[in-house]
């Protein structure tokens, strides 16, 4: 692990500060913030930012939750961030995602063609850096001009997470296992 949690004893004010635009007060420490945000306090200025853009992906997006968690677990898939990918698993079946959804995440094909645009789009933004004209005006289908920029920016963010993620050593809770693998333990989810 490159950049490991912060430890309790060096928690302080500004510390719990950076975390309040995504958690509770009784959350804001060491054990009830989470391994990510635990090691993303060691710069707390920068995790005050990023926490701004991030909660508004999350929890504030015009984009339907299951498109949100099926182009998520897409680049946590591949990306292998094993933090986000569990994170996102547990959360999945809550915005409509079936198991037999989050295996063909993983395959990278699903039967249902919209689902699979929202796959193409991430794989394309990860890989080219904007979409092909197919991929916008399929998307254009389902989504209005505002749900596609929010999946254009959700899947930068979570992209940018993956690369902190990954080069940290950002592992889930009590797990040192690949991206992938389904995972028990709740974790706040960034």
């Amino acid at each position: 692990m490159r950049v490991p949690p912060l430890p309790a004893e060096q928690w302080d004010d500004r510390t719990r500060a950076a975390l309040r635009p995504l958690l509770p007060r009784e959350r804001r420490n060491p054990e009830g913030a989470g391994p990510a945000m635990s090691t993303l306090v060691r710069y707390p200025e920068l995790t005050e930012a990023y926490l701004k853009f991030g909660v508004h992906v999350l929890f504030r997006s015009s984009l339907p939750p299951r498109v949100r968690e099926l182009a998520v677990l897409r680049i946590a898939h591949v990306t292998a961030c094993a933090y986000e990918w569990h994170s996102h698993v547990e959360m999945a079946p809550q915005e409509g995602l079936s198991a037999e959804d989050i295996a063909g995440v993983q395959q990278g094909r699903l039967p249902d063609p919209f689902d699979q645009t929202v796959l193409d789009a991430a794989d394309e933004l990860r890989e080219h850096a904007r979409l092909s004209d197919r991929v916008w005006a399929a998307l254009g289908e389902r989504l209005d001009e505002r749900e596609r920029m929010d999946l254009i920016f959700t899947v930068g963010n979570y992209i940018l997470l993956a690369m902190a993620f990954n080069t940290f050593g950002v592992e889930p809770k009590g797990s040192h296992v690949p991206a992938g693998t389904a995972h028990n333990d709740r974790e706040q989810v960034v």
